[in-house]
């Protein structure tokens, strides 16, 4: 008997677990988003006044931005310092590659601002930019304005989802 209880704790800890699991790569991915709008607002600025070189562009919003979309901009850097690519999104593609912790709806704002990077001349290139750092805003915005009712549907969920295969299991 006691096997049993035993056995329900560990399912009722496990889905728990889950689904704090999946609050926590939720609030990753609302990080990461802040990331990429910081990093975004630094290229622009330094675009429109300094005119800085695109490698050296890309590593200081890396170091700006940190994390994730951080590390990804400071290989973007080094790719596009190789020159084994003829053009910044094929460079994109390679510094994403080497991150497996990026969302899909990071790797698509990533893979657009990799569009958008070195293909025009200064003010194609702002404004490309401003397009990256709209859609991130909006996405950003999504994901804060749902975040507490989903975050507590996930912990509520997986708690309930474990309390009934724990009962179903004894």
């Amino acid at each position: 008997m006691m096997y049993k209880w035993l056995g329900a704790a560990l399912i009722l800890g496990g889905c728990g677990g889950f689904g704090a699991c999946l609050a926590g790569s939720y609030c990753q991915e609302e990080q990461r988003l802040w990331q990429l709008q910081c990093a975004l607002r630094y290229m622009h600025s330094q675009l429109q006044y300094r005119l800085s070189p695109l490698p050296e562009l890309c590593f200081q919003a890396g170091k700006e931005a940190g994390g994730a979309v951080g590390s990804v901009l400071m290989q973007l850097s080094r790719e596009l310092e190789s020159c084994r690519y003829p053009d910044a999104a094929s460079c994109m593609r390679t510094a994403m590659q080497q991150r497996t912790d990026l969302s899909a709806r990071s790797r698509r704002l990533l893979n657009q601002l990799g569009r958008e990077l070195g293909r025009f001349d200064l003010s194609g290139q702002l404004q490309g930019i401003q397009a990256v750092k709209a859609a991130c805003r909006e996405q950003h915005q999504q994901l804060k304005q749902d975040r507490s009712l989903r975050l507590r549907s996930y912990r509520t969920l997986s708690l309930c989802a474990g309390a009934a295969l724990a009962i179903l299991f004894l």
